[in-house]
């Protein structure tokens, strides 16, 4: 068997990016029994904090393992099956939004890139208090990933 190239360890600029260029990733977060609950996310992140942030609903398992052990890791594939960022850390859980235009219900806005955002803001922020909607922010305290440098 022929031996490929080997993995490239991305530099914390390059995982950066990556993460920034990502809109979709694997939030990883701890059950009660230890094992792990793997869930689709949607996310936004801010390199210059290094949060990324996530949008649920205060009924959702995450956020009851998340309230129970932060730790939380989101793995984000990278432009082939052989790049990937992982992004690890602890989790809080803001209070759920319960006002059009509370400090959350901003948040949640904010998290939307410019292009997407809501005609209505207005009404976008009432939904967010009906469905009960609560930022998730992963504090990154690490960040790792490789890629793999394939020709042909």
């Amino acid at each position: 068997m022929t031996q490929g190239p080997a993995p490239r360890v991305l530099s914390d600029e390059a995982l950066s990016d990556l993460l920034a260029a990502q809109q979709f990733g694997t939030l990883a977060t701890t059950k009660r029994s230890g094992h792990p609950h793997l869930t689709t996310m949607m996310y936004s992140w801010d390199p210059e904090a290094r949060v990324v942030r996530f949008s649920t609903t205060a009924d959702r398992v995450k956020v009851k393992h998340l309230r129970h052990d932060p730790r939380a890791a989101l793995h984000v594939p990278g432009g082939d099956v052989w790049s990937f960022a992982v992004a690890e850390g602890e989790a809080e859980v803001s209070e759920v939004t319960t006002a059009p235009g509370d400090a959350v219900g901003r948040e949640l806005l904010a998290m939307i890139p410019e292009a997407a955002r809501p005609q209505d803001p207005e009404e976008f922020l009432k939904d967010q208090v009906a469905e009960r909607r609560v930022v998730v922010r992963l504090r990154v305290g690490r960040l790792y990933g490789t890629a793999v440098d394939v020709t042909g």
